[in-house]
């Protein structure tokens, strides 16, 4: 399998079906013609072409950056089309970087509210001050509430600043050692992971029992503090709370600020599907968008799994998107309520109008 086809396989496992199959299961991967910068990919006719441009070529060329560790751009064209030639100077000016961040996380798509307003002004803030104010800065919280949202929306300001940038996870970070200590090519990780200018790292909990990796990420947080380089890092829990790390770590996640995000209340997850909606071009009533936050888990991160399905199901099935279409497209989705809590929910919003 090549990358291109490795890239569209990842893909899969981050959509619906329904899609993957209505688009993206018809693209087909230019392994001669693509190179270490751009990846071709061909699609049957130009309806397929230009929504895949359009919704996933950035999230394409992000996956590219995360299994093959290369920028790269995407092109979509036809069969019959000829792509077109990056520029030499396009080339020259492409900075090689290992930050793996996703373009479509920003703070202006960040939909801020009572359970985040902290956490964001905090990576806010730490984005325009970097290594001056809040070093580290500790993100804590639930799955799906927004902690990489936040901390990738800060790298990719760093990176605009022309900052080099290192996204990463626990399990990549404890990979990319492994890999190095066996090639004996440590000199190469240390150069990497403590001569950059920003070092953001998800899933910190995952050092917990990890006595060899949490030695080496202890000296290269020392090197990086040390030279007032800025370092975020989020986890599902407090510091304190999470078991098997060392107490010098523990202490020293607790120098620089800890925020945590909680759960979104009823009118921040309203507001995340009107956006959502609104960016993906599914248009929903009132009723259907309170429906949906009513009945949703605390996960946002579902949200536009929610509507992309909805958006699949009334394209194919030629009808419109009505509260009672919603309810059976996801009854085997959305967690089961009462009857009441939603008269309940409907009383709430009535009263806040």
């Amino acid at each position: 399998m090549n990358i291109g086809q490795e890239v569209l396989k990842q893909l899969q496992e981050e959509i619906t079906e329904i899609e993957y199959k209505r688009y993206i299961k018809h693209l087909s991967f230019d392994e001669k013609k693509s190179s270490s910068d751009l990846a071709i990919y061909y699609a049957p006719n130009a309806l397929i072409s230009n929504w895949i441009q359009s919704k996933y070529k950035n999230k394409i060329a992000h996956l590219f950056e995360v299994i093959n560790g290369t920028k790269v751009t995407v092109r979509v064209t036809l069969k019959n089309s000829a792509p077109k030639k990056a520029s030499v100077e396009k080339k020259i000016e492409q900075k090689i970087t290992h930050s793996l961040l996703n373009p479509s996380h920003t703070f202006d798509n960040f939909m801020v509210g009572g359970s985040n307003q902290f956490a964001y002004a905090a990576v806010k803030n730490v984005s325009e001050n970097a290594g001056s104010v809040y070093n580290p800065l500790f993100i804590h919280g639930g799955v799906g509430l927004g902690k990489t949202h936040l901390m990738q929306a800060a790298g990719n300001v760093f990176e605009n600043q022309g900052k080099v940038v290192i996204y990463t996870t626990v399990e990549q970070f404890l990979n990319d050692f492994i890999r190095h200590v066996r090639n004996k090519t440590m000199d190469r990780f240390q150069e990497k992971y403590r001569k950059c200018d920003v070092l953001l790292i998800d899933d910190i909990q995952f050092l917990s029992g990890k006595e060899g990796i949490q030695e080496e990420f202890f000296h290269t947080f020392e090197a990086l503090k040390g030279d007032g380089k800025q370092i975020i890092l989020t986890a599902d829990k407090h510091p304190k709370k999470i078991g098997g790390l060392e107490e010098r770590l523990q202490s020293r996640f607790e120098w620089g600020l800890v925020a945590d995000i909680q759960p979104p209340e009823l009118e921040t997850k309203i507001a995340i599907i009107k956006s959502k909606s609104e960016i993906n071009k599914v248009n929903l009533s009132t009723d259907i968008i309170n429906y949906i936050a009513t009945v949703i888990d605390n996960n946002v991160r579902e949200i536009e799994g929610i509507l992309s399905k909805l958006h699949a199901y009334s394209q194919l099935m030629h009808v419109d998107i009505t509260l009672e279409f919603t309810r059976n497209v996801l009854k085997d989705q959305l967690k089961k309520i009462e009857p009441i809590l939603i008269w309940k929910t409907s009383q709430i919003l009535s009263q806040k109008i």
